[in-house]
């Protein structure tokens, strides 16, 4: 299991763990003895208490059987998968291609009423044009995948695109200035999307924010995430991304975006800049 920087990941990691070492010790087995029992080296079941070594899942059923707690196994592998999910590497959810990784998260959009989302360098993907998408998917499959299957997923993040239109759900965006001028697929490409985002701006369940590079700010610029209600946060990273569900990180992130969106100008003041950005095109 990767480790990760992620509080919620190592918070979970050290649950399993803590877990773990009450079975021992209901047991009554020493660390090294459990370890005996097990036919491991005997520093591991140290290493595993402690959150240093990550156990697999047929370390976890031999712990059970050794501590005559077989019954507790399946619910301990359970929590395993729980926590290995939590960080994905972007090599692993796009081995077959970007067209699956997208279609994959169709579902948690589905379901969610609330959406919120902070993007400190591009233009978030359910307000891109699909020239701005074709861009987008094709910088990263040069980047990091061997499958060539841009226009496939261009098209399955248009057709997303379509819960824009429910009137269920709402949708706030934050974006950077600096984000207008990042020039993705070049002058015409970017002019494009500058106009669609004068257009999506008027739409009634949606709201575009926009902070102001030159401007005394209260909230400082980190990692982009989405918010799916109060549910979960995705946060991307440069090799993965993080899903958290823990409460209280979800609710770190909720009050973070609070923070970036008091920074952020709105309706007509947000179109000025969008406006500036397109007259800099040449």
């Amino acid at each position: 299991m990767r480790t990760s920087r992620s509080s919620s990941v190592q918070q979970a990691r050290k649950a399993l763990a803590d877990r773990l070492r009450e079975i021992r010790k209901d047991a009554k087995h020493t660390g090294p003895a459990l370890a005996l029992l097990c036919g491991w080296h005997k520093s591991k079941v140290s290493r595993i208490e402690n959150a240093i070594t990550a156990p697999s899942e047929q370390d976890i059923r031999d712990w059970c059987r050794a501590c005559e707690a077989d019954d507790r196994a399946e619910d301990m592998v359970a929590s395993l998968r729980t926590v290995e999910s939590m960080f994905t590497e972007w090599r692993r959810m796009e081995r077959t291609g970007l067209k699956h990784a997208q279609a994959a998260v169709l579902p948690l959009y589905e379901r969610t009423t609330r959406f919120r989302s902070y993007s400190p360098g591009i233009v978030p993907g359910l307000i891109q044009t699909r020239d701005y998408t074709r861009s987008v998917l094709q910088a990263t499959q040069r980047r990091r995948v061997a499958v060539d299957d841009v226009e496939e997923a261009v098209q399955v993040r248009m057709e997303r695109q379509a819960i824009l239109s429910d009137h269920g759900k709402t949708f706030a965006f934050l974006i950077e200035e600096a984000s207008l001028y990042h020039g993705l697929g070049g002058p015409e490409v970017a002019a494009g999307q500058l106009s669609h985002l004068i257009t999506v701006g008027s739409l009634a369940n949606l709201s575009l924010g926009i902070i102001p590079r030159n401007m005394r700010r209260h909230s400082m610029q980190v990692e982009g995430f989405w918010i799916y209600d109060a549910a979960q946060v995705n946060v991307e990273l440069v090799s993965g991304y993080l899903q958290i569900t823990q409460p209280s990180e979800v609710g770190a992130y909720v009050a973070r975006f609070g923070e970036l969106a008091a920074d952020a100008v709105y309706g007509a003041d947000a179109r000025l800049l969008v406006r500036a950005a397109l007259g800099s095109i040449s």
